[in-house]
């Protein structure tokens, strides 16, 4: 180790400083994540879905490897299969 001394601790100290920035951000993210409204109601006043509804649907979502494929309020969206169309033709059909 000794002719790589200056660069294994140079190594750690760059390891230090980007893992110290990754929890910086990764709380950050945490702090400011939207709220989930505790209901939806549409313009008749109907309530369309409430927290638990949208809990529960994010659950499936994950349960089913949709969050693998990128975030949930962001790209994943695209990149996931669309199971409301599945929902929507099993609710027909059955």
């Amino acid at each position: 180790m000794g002719q790589y001394k200056k660069l294994w601790y140079l190594l750690f100290a760059v390891l230090a400083v980007c893992f110290t920035i990754l929890g910086y951000m990764g709380s950050e993210v945490y702090k400011k994540a939207p709220p989930y409204p505790e209901q939806v109601v549409s313009a008749s006043g109907k309530v369309l879905m409430t927290k638990d509804d949208i809990l529960a649907g994010q659950s499936a979502w994950q349960s089913t490897g949709g969050m693998e494929v990128g975030s949930i309020l962001g790209h994943g969206a695209y990149q996931a299969p669309d199971w409301t169309a599945d929902w929507l033709h099993r609710e027909l059909v059955a």
